[in-house]
């Protein structure tokens, strides 16, 4: 397994890069610490950078448009109006607030804004965040582009992929009563689907689809948005879009879906994932796209170069803990990435049932 390529800052094609700015408040900062690495046209108000926008062609639009969110949240009706003006389609629109208020919190997430910042913040994550966001154009349609740039040579160890298939083969074989139970039982409990399928990235950011027994509503994925500022992880540098989302108490989940999520049952499906090669018993987490999306950097893309796993490093060392933070769990990620080996592999399992029948904290 070869060590991740880093994502290159081109200093020459960024300083192309041009970004509409609006404010004034963290002016002098943008300034300092943007301006040599991008062309950046000043606006002190929203207004002047309506009307430098509403003079722009299709070969002058900016790439990245910057803007202060202003107390009476006016910024938004600006991104509205941008949304629905096809000449902005493609530019990058990232939202930096001084306040940590909820409403702006949802009003971005519902606008689908590429990032939104809480001051204070590290300006140096933004300079790569921008760089980015440039350089892949809503990566989220586009995980298959990342995949070529991300230097990927993974092979599953003969010896591990043997004993994947013979382990999840022999389950799902004895296991094969207790599946046809929990299904009529999720059948009968509430409407929609016995099986949540849903798109996931694992190794070397390969999409696939993974299975679970349906634990929560039907419209869980619509709650999502209005749910995001009760994600255990969300806040921890300044931004509201944190990597991994868990929800203490989350209403979205059934009775049924509950007893099935701390009893783990609903886990099961991903039996037929191992088998069929997409993940290994021991590995890292197949994340969720709006999840892998975040996890793009240099310092993070380690963790997707390792087998996604069923279970992993953070089940047993971290679950259940109300300090879990999420750069904990990316470092025991990469950590797994870089050492997997039989023997970690043999003592995460072995720690993997205790962990279960743990009652998580989150």
């Amino acid at each position: 397994m070869t060590q991740p390529k880093p994502t290159e800052w081109n200093e020459s094609a960024a300083s192309h890069t041009r970004i509409a700015y609006a404010g004034l408040q963290l002016k002098e900062l943008v300034t300092t610490e943007l301006n040599s690495y991008f062309q950046i046209l000043y606006n002190d108000s929203l207004v002047q950078l309506e009307e430098y926008l509403g003079d722009q062609s299709i070969l002058s639009v900016p790439e990245i448009i910057l803007m202060e969110v202003d107390e009476n949240g006016e910024c938004f009706a600006l991104v509205e109006r941008l949304k629905s003006n096809f000449l902005f389609n493609g530019v990058i629109i990232v939202l930096m607030s001084l306040s940590n208020d909820k409403a702006f919190k949802l009003n971005a997430m519902r606008l689908k804004v590429h990032d939104f910042y809480i001051y204070p913040f590290s300006m140096s994550d933004l300079r790569e965040r921008l760089n980015f966001l440039v350089k892949f154009k809503l990566i989220k349609p586009k995980l298959i582009e990342i995949s070529k740039e991300v230097d990927v040579d993974y092979r599953m160890p003969f010896g591990k992929r043997l004993i994947d298939v013979s382990v999840s083969g022999t389950m799902l074989l004895l296991l094969s009563p207790i599946l046809a139970i929990i299904a009529i039982a999720v059948k009968l409990g509430s409407k929609g689907p016995v099986i949540y399928k849903s798109k996931r990235v694992g190794t070397g950011y390969k999409v696939f689809d993974f299975y679970k027994f349906r634990s929560m509503r039907t419209d869980a994925d619509k709650m999502l948005i209005e749910l995001s500022t009760q994600n255990q992880y969300a806040n921890e540098d300044g931004g509201t879009k944190a990597a991994f989302v868990k929800i203490k108490d989350d209403p979205r989940v059934t009775k049924l879906g509950n007893f099935l999520r701390n009893s783990s049952l609903d886990e099961l499906p991903q039996l037929f994932n191992i088998l069929i090669g997409d993940m290994s018993l021991v590995g890292n987490r197949p994340l969720p796209v709006y999840e892998a999306e975040m996890l793009t950097s240099n310092e993070w893309s380690m963790r997707f170069l390792g087998p996604a796993g069923l279970t992993g490093l953070w089940q047993i060392t971290k679950r259940g803990k109300q300090d879990m933070s999420e750069r904990e769990r990316k470092k025991l990620d990469n950590f797994y990435a870089q050492n997997y080996s039989f023997w970690l592999d043999l003592k995460i399992l072995l720690r993997t049932i205790p962990a279960v029948l743990q009652k998580e904290k989150v």
